[in-house]
Parts: structure tokens; C-alpha cells; sequence
């Protein structure tokens, strides 16, 4: 009896002992069978990581790495390669080991036991020409909780995308990729398959294990589904990190989750951009927003977010994208942000292609409208880069490229006393963006930005509560302030008849939107 109990720990410990450390090589895989045949040579000076130390490969392609026993393995394509590209047009640049296996108690299954490793864990790259002037597609939560949302995301997104990628060479999605429903992560991928191109993912927190106890666990699922939730990748002088700033459970109370980063995700980033040149490009993709939308709110953990900011220091090229918010925000960090770089920090807090989750009545193809609380329209983004420069438009879905403003203006007014007021909801605004408007073609005159609900859509809303029978679908979320509306008075005298405001809005790459609306002016002694 105490032989039986001694002689798996033994075994076990042989086990660890034997399997502390990966390696192998990274290869030009010339004939693209996946296996490292004795004429292809070995790639040097390509970086392999475990998800916290980072390695190069040497002359020969060879690399090592410490392993532990919930690992990991990948490589971080340089410029100039491509991974290989899976069924389901997902990048293959891993190698899951988990010897034991993801937890069996968890809802949604993980990675079956993964047994002892190979001699070798080899990753093969394909030779691929990559111009420093390109373009990618994001999307933010697209969000299903259920197969007609699955069906609503294909018809109103993909479809659309498909046939209008433009020149996107891959994409990527900023998490929420499902709601809750991991078993929705299949036909998440099948959706975004069709697209053509090959697609990252981020993790966000409805993709989460929600039976987790440590927040190491909470990404089993995703990890069996996508393969790791932090890692990194070159394209033309751009580098990508694709981090989890999830921290489930949360670490203060043991429940619900906070946004921050642990502390070897921390490192990992470190190390990963201490072998990054400087004059490159840096883009993170992350899920939770870092700055709090208002006063009070505790939604991150701030001392994570500034040893990001000071891992970041050295790079004056960076970019960050989020979602989470269901909204559409543009947040620069400064010195008072605890940000020291040479200029302003960007994150572009994105709209999301389920806008509103799936609200509203549905459109011409039988999609919730779905705008979002700050009177954003549902759609996704093109990032384009030029060398380490970049530059983002959005896209409304089902709308003409330039749909970037939305008009409320007041159908009739007053010719004498009016408190009537044109407001511009420019999507992709900032604050600081010019955005003027006339009248009847007169001179341009600038609007005032201020923080406030778009009325457009707080009459979207009021549309179903002043209803007498209820809409097919679900009722929109309650407005909430936007960062990007202006807004201006109506002139003074202006004469009775039909009138046309017209507003353009010039963005923060120089490139500028109309939109025009007619009103008329009224008055109430010349009313028969």
C-alpha cells in the first residue's frame, strides 16, 4: 500500500524533471508539409516565447525555454513570414502543453491532456512579401448570445466585409468574440472564416470560464478554441500584442471580474519589447478600456496600467484598440495620466459590430438596427498603416463610407423666440476635432463640443416607450453621453420658409464628412 502511494509521485516528479524545458526550431518550411525536413534551414534571430520569457532563435533556427507544467509554446512571427493558416483561417503559430489537461469540471470543455512533449516543438514559417503600407480590418464584440445572433452578425457583417475587405490583409477581434455561451466560439469561427483573410482574437470576458478559481484557468476554453490569449506578432514595421486584461475572478472580492493584468503577463510584455526596435510601431488589442468613463468608476487597475505605460516609455509609435463599452470613444493619455512618452498615448475605444447588442427593430435585411447609447451606429474599422504611421476609418454597416455624421435638427422653428438647438453626432470625433456648420450655404461657422446625449437616439428610445403595442425585437438601451457631439443655435430672423443646415466635420487625419438636413421656419401669426 505505501509502495503504490510513493510510486506516482515518482513517476510525477520524473515526469516534471524530464519536461522542465522546449525546444526546437523555427524554419523555412519550403515544402509546406509542417515538418522539418533536413533541407530547410533554420530561421535565426526569430523570437519564441513561453508566454513570459522571450527567446531568440540562434544562427541554426534552434531556441530553448523553460516550460511549466500550463504552457504555452509560441512563436512571434517576424516581418517578412507567414504562419501557417488553419481551417478555419486561424493563425498556427502555437503549441498547446498541458499534460494534465484543462479542469474537467467546467461547463465548456477545454484542452484535452496533452501528454509528454515531442523531442522537438518546431514552428514552420512561409516566406511572404509584406509591404510597411497596409491594412487590417477590427471588429469590437460581435457578441451572440444565441444562433439568430450568430445569423444577425453573419447578415449584417460578414456578408458585407466579404465582398468590401477592401486591401485588409488580416483582421482582428477586440474580445466578446460570444456571450457566455462557449459553445457559440464554433460558430463564431465558421462566421468569420468566410471572410477570407486570416483572423486574431482577442479574449474578452464573456469568453471567459466562468467556474474558475484562479484567473490562470479562466481562459481554458478559449485557449482549446484560439490558443493563447497573450501574444505577439510582426507585420511590415508594425509589431501586435494581443493581450487578456481580464482579471477573474476579482482578485478584491472574489467575484465578478476588474480589468488589469497579472504579473506575468506584465513581464511578458517586457520582454517581448525589449527585443522590439524602437522605431517600429507598436499596436495593442486588448478587451477593457484602460481609462474610467467617469468619475469614480473603478473598473481597472491603475498600477497596471502604468508599468504598461512604463514598458511602453521608450516607443514613440504606439496605438492601443479596445471595445467592452458598447460605445465609441477616441482617449489620449497625458502626463497626468501618468503616460511620459514623447506625445500623447491613443486608444481607440471601439464601436462594435453588435452595437447595441442586437436592439432596435430590424433594418432592410432583417438585422437589429442596433445603435449604440451614444448614438453610434453598429459597424467596424479599417486600420491603415503607412511604415509606423496610422490612420483609422470606420465603417457603418449597410451605410455609404461617408455616413459619419448624424443630424438632429428640429423638423419646424420658430422665426422669433426659438431655444432650439442643431446637434452633430460625428462618431469618430474628438474632442478637439473642428466641426462647423451653415446655413443655406452661408460661411462656415464653428459648433461647440459638448458631453451630452445624442437626441437622435433618445428618440429612437422614446419610440418604444410611447408605443401602444410592442415592437418585434428588444427595446434599445437608455441614452448615455456621448464624447463626440457638437452643437450650435439656429440664427436669428431667419425667413419664413424651407432652410438647409449644413455640418462637415474634419477628423484627426485631416479627412472631413458632411451631412446636411432641411428644417423650416415658422411663424405662429402667419400660421392660418
Amino acid at each position: 500500500m505505501k509502495f503504490k502511494l510513493i510510486f506516482p509521485a515518482v513517476l510525477i516528479s520524473a515526469f516534471a524533471i524530464a519536461q522542465s524545458s522546449v525546444s526546437g526550431y523555427v524554419y523555412h518550411d519550403r515544402n509546406n508539409n509542417s515538418i522539418k525536413d533536413r533541407n530547410e534551414k533554420g530561421i535565426a534571430n526569430v523570437a519564441v516565447s513561453n508566454g513570459v520569457e522571450v527567446t531568440k532563435t540562434d544562427e541554426n533556427g534552434r531556441y530553448s525555454l523553460p516550460l511549466s507544467g500550463d504552457n504555452l509554446v509560441f512563436v512571434i512571427k517576424p516581418s517578412g513570414y507567414q504562419t501557417k493558416i488553419g481551417s478555419h483561417n486561424l493563425p498556427e503559430f502555437y503549441y498547446n502543453f498541458k499534460p494534465q489537461g484543462s479542469p474537467d469540471n467546467f461547463k465548456y470543455k477545454g484542452v484535452s491532456p496533452t501528454g509528454a512533449l515531442p523531442k522537438e516543438v518546431n514552428f514552420p514559417l512561409y516566406a511572404k512579401q509584406e509591404q510597411k503600407d497596409f491594412q487590417i480590418l477590427v471588429f469590437g464584440d460581435p457578441q451572440p448570445y444565441s444562433e439568430k445572433e450568430i445569423d444577425y452578425f453573419k447578415r449584417g457583417i460578414v456578408n458585407e466585409v466579404k465582398n468590401n475587405k477592401k486591401n485588409a490583409v488580416f483582421g482582428i477581434s477586440l474580445g466578446d468574440l460570444v456571450g457566455d455561451d462557449l459553445s457559440l466560439h464554433q460558430s463564431y469561427k465558421n462566421a468569420v472564416k468566410e471572410i477570407g483573410i486570416p483572423w486574431y482574437n482577442v479574449m474578452g470576458n464573456h469568453d471567459m470560464n466562468y467556474e474558475a478559481k484562479e484567473d490562470k484557468y479562466s481562459d481554458e476554453t478559449f485557449e482549446a478554441n484560439f490558443g493563447p490569449n497573450n501574444y505577439a506578432f510582426n507585420y511590415g514595421n508594425v509589431h501586435f500584442l494581443i493581450l487578456d486584461d481580464i482579471l477573474y475572478p476579482d482578485p478584491r472580492d472574489g467575484k465578478g471580474y476588474w480589468g488589469g493584468f497579472r504579473e506575468d503577463q506584465l513581464k511578458f510584455i517586457e520582454n517581448d519589447l525589449k527585443l522590439v526596435d524602437k522605431n517600429k510601431l507598436i499596436v495593442l488589442s486588448f478587451h477593457i478600456q484602460m481609462k474610467p468613463e467617469r468619475e469614480g468608476d473603478d473598473h481597472f487597475r491603475m498600477e497596471d496600467r502604468q508599468k504598461l505605460f512604463d514598458i511602453l516609455k521608450p516607443f514613440e509609435n504606439v496605438l492601443m484598440m479596445s471595445a467592452h463599452t458598447h460605445k465609441q470613444t477616441q482617449i489620449f493619455y497625458g502626463k497626468g495620466d501618468g503616460w511620459e512618452g514623447v506625445k500623447n498615448l491613443h486608444e481607440l475605444n471601439m464601436g462594435t459590430t453588435s452595437g447595441d447588442w442586437y436592439s432596435g427593430t430590424v433594418d432592410e435585411l432583417g438585422v437589429p438596427v442596433s445603435v449604440m447609447r451614444d448614438g453610434t451606429y453598429r459597424g467596424y474599422s479599417f486600420v491603415n498603416f503607412k511604415d509606423n504611421k496610422y490612420s483609422i476609418d470606420y465603417k457603418v454597416a449597410g451605410k455609404p463610407e461617408d455616413f459619419m455624421i448624424q443630424l438632429h435638427v428640429p423638423q419646424v422653428i420658430s422665426q422669433t423666440r426659438s431655444s432650439a438647438r442643431i446637434f452633430a453626432n460625428f462618431f469618430t470625433g474628438a474632442e478637439n476635432d473642428v466641426v462647423e456648420y451653415r446655413i443655406d450655404g452661408g460661411d462656415w461657422k464653428k459648433m461647440e463640443f459638448m458631453k451630452t446625449i445624442d437626441p437622435a437616439y433618445m428618440l429612437s428610445v422614446f419610440k418604444w416607450d410611447t408605443a401602444t403595442e410592442l415592437y418585434q425585437g428588444r427595446r434599445p438601451s437608455n441614452p448615455e453621453p456621448s464624447n463626440h457631439i457638437w452643437s450650435a443655435g439656429f440664427p436669428k430672423n431667419l425667413k419664413i420658409g424651407k432652410h438647409k443646415v449644413e455640418v462637415r466635420a474634419t477628423d484627426m487625419y485631416g479627412k472631413t464628412f458632411y451631412a446636411g438636413k432641411e428644417f423650416a421656419v415658422q411663424n405662429l401669426n402667419f400660421i392660418p
